[in-house]
């Protein structure tokens, strides 16, 4: 027999109040660049609005596999989550609850797919 929880549950457990956490995909620092460049391409071809980090976009500085990765991911899973896309390319990229573009790493937001000030 299983254990025996006291006091035993009431009913369901309390919906969460408050808003949800936003999230955002992005690179894992650890993974090589040529094996990010390839998930990269992944998300690109796949729905990824990649335009802004191509050479002169307005989101191609820095000019990084991992920068650029990061963006690429997040663009293919701000789209796609809803039908039930991933943010995993293959365990090189990670939820995060910290916007990226708050950072001087990045000169786009990662929260959508259009350029954000970093001023």
């Amino acid at each position: 027999m299983p254990p025996v929880v006291f006091p035993p549950p009431t009913g369901p457990p309390s919906p969460r109040t408050g808003p949800p956490a936003a999230l955002w995909c992005m690179a894992k620092p650890s993974v090589p660049d040529p094996i990010m460049q390839e998930a990269m391409n992944y998300a690109c071809g796949s729905g990824a609005d990649c335009d802004s980090i191509q050479p002169g976009g307005p989101c191609s500085q820095p000019d990084t596999v991992f920068a650029h990765a990061s963006y690429a991911f997040n663009s293919y899973w701000q789209r796609t989550k809803s039908a039930g896309g991933s943010c995993s390319f293959g365990g090189t990229a990670i939820l995060v609850t910290v916007d990226p573009s708050e950072s001087s790493i990045y000169q786009c937001s990662l929260s959508s797919s259009r350029m954000k000030s970093s001023d």
